[in-house]
């Protein structure tokens, strides 16, 4: 069998595979970076179109083609998803950065200040992965909200917050931490190793929300805010949370329309929300 590949976006002609020693869906992935090496078995997407007109998605390495009903001489459409980079990457790249850049601000509190203080009234100035961009992406957010935060609690005329707003905020931060770790080994147990099937969430915060995990890191961020009580540690956590309801809404949407109870296919539970319970 033998399965010509287009351009999603041109409709231009790719190539055309043999499937003869090809079963999965990985396996044409390998077959295709071999006739295109420029593109990268992680950067592939394919998809085909639908009997309702809507394009299908070949995202599961590990199902062989038949399950996607290919046939002689079908069309796979083919996108190009950018050059990629690693969890492991992406993880170290945006967390090494605040915790360099803290330490700046506590032990050369001096030496910033100072130069500040010359920017501010001396010198002139006459203007003021995972794909790979979402690494800078990220980073220019971990990284700008690390230094607007730290800069003020290390400021000379920082005041501290009274005790109780440290304590309460450290109880809701160690509280949201300890449910996002849970939350997030409930996803885990999911599948098997080395699966990407998908399954219904069950238990705990799922029977409420679809996501939260998120709703339990917006929560540790609150009480980070709390205990810090500054500005700039509250637009950290706001923009933090809009990003993260973003996501939890694809994911929300996602869950609802693989298991739509069609065709043998489970029913997502209609009454749980987004990201807070009972109410979204």
């Amino acid at each position: 069998m033998r399965i010509k590949v287009l351009s999603s976006g041109s409709k231009r002609e790719i190539c055309t595979v043999s499937t003869e020693a090809v079963q999965t869906v990985g396996q044409f992935k390998k077959e295709f970076y071999r006739q295109n090496p420029k593109y990268s078995v992680e950067r592939q997407r394919f998809s085909i179109i639908g009997a309702d007109s809507k394009p299908i998605i070949l995202g599961d390495d590990s199902k062989t083609l038949a399950s996607y009903n290919l046939k002689l001489d079908d069309t796979l459409y083919f996108k190009d998803l950018g050059p990629q980079i690693s969890w492991t990457a992406v993880f170290l790249a945006e967390y090494a950065g605040p915790l360099l850049i803290y330490p700046l601000f506590y032990y050369f509190s001096t030496q910033i200040y100072g130069y500040q203080f010359e920017k501010s009234y001396v010198q002139q100035f006459s203007h003021g992965t995972m794909p790979l961009f979402n690494l800078f992406k990220n980073c220019t957010y971990y990284w700008g909200c690390t230094v607007m935060v730290s800069y003020f609690v290390n400021h000379s005329l920082y005041t501290a917050p009274a005790a109780m707003n440290v304590y309460l905020g450290l109880v809701l931060f160690a509280i949201g931490e300890s449910m996002n770790l849970v939350c997030h080994l409930q996803l885990r147990n999911l599948r098997p190793a080395g699966s990407t099937a998908r399954a219904i969430p069950k238990g705990g915060l799922f029977e409420f929300v679809s996501c939260p995990n998120y709703t339990m890191e917006i929560l540790s961020w609150i009480g980070f805010s709390i205990m810090t009580q500054t500005l700039t540690a509250y637009i950290f956590t706001i923009l933090g949370a809009v990003q993260m309801y973003v996501w939890a809404v694809a994911k929300h949407r996602k869950y609802r329309k693989d298991f739509d109870g069609q065709n043998g296919r489970l029913q997502y539970p209609r009454s749980r929300k987004i990201i807070v319970p009972f109410l979204l």
